[in-house]
């Protein structure tokens, strides 16, 4: 199980953050200043820190030469959007560099790409009665074999990610096909037809009015 740390000092952010990454099946724990992150960094091993830098006790910044020889990958997560302060926290060995305010699908996304470059995120995902090898590319029921295009594959491996929360078609189009959605397009809509029926999610993979399409999903 992959175990994440969130400190930041604004308790509805970081209860978000923590609600949003334990659905996508992440265990969390949260620090609101940086002695009491210092604190639980003592006692406790993690995969991954969500560091903000303005934080009463201990900034981030300073927090990063505690946590640096520890070999934890680090996020920033900050309102400080100024290049000096990214450098800064990028030079101290952040991974990444978030600005508030964030969406959580990019912040997922982000999450996903730090552990994955650590190896830290299981190749082989169980969700909705399917069986998603990303290694393979490889989606099975029952050990069944389902055949899906990219496109097909690469939306899978979205909702698959991040189970519980409705995503913007927008935000569909840009991480599946890349580039700008057009507003009449139902390039997504159709796509999202198909899948649906080829791996059984005609009652899991939901439209949500307005703005797109969740995954209800219990694993």
């Amino acid at each position: 199980m992959i175990r994440i740390l969130i400190v930041d000092d604004e308790r509805p952010i970081a209860t978000l953050i923590r609600m949003s990454l334990t659905k996508a099946g992440y265990t969390c724990a949260c620090a609101y200043d940086g002695l009491q992150a210092a604190d639980i960094l003592e006692k406790e091993t993690f995969d991954l820190i969500l560091l903000d830098i303005m934080l009463p006790g201990a900034t981030g910044f300073e927090l990063m030469d505690y946590i640096r020889p520890l070999g934890v990958p680090v996020i920033f997560l900050t309102a400080k959007g100024a290049i000096a302060d990214r450098v800064q926290g990028l030079r101290m060995g952040a991974e990444d560099y978030i600005v508030k305010p964030f969406e959580i699908v990019e912040l997922l996304a982000r999450v996903e790409v730090v552990l994955r470059r650590y190896n830290k995120l299981a190749s082989v995902i169980e969700i909705g009665g399917l069986s998603i090898d990303t290694r393979s590319m490889r989606v099975t029921r029952d050990g069944e074999d389902i055949v899906l295009t990219n496109k097909e594959y690469n939306l899978l491996l979205l909702f698959a990610r991040n189970p519980g929360a409705a995503l913007y078609r927008e935000t569909i189009y840009e991480r599946v096909w890349g580039g700008d959605y057009n507003a009449g397009s139902r390039t997504v809509d159709l796509h999202i037809q198909r899948l649906r029926k080829k791996v059984g999610w005609e009652t899991k993979l939901v439209s949500v009015h307005k703005v797109g399409y969740r995954l209800e999903a219990d694993g």
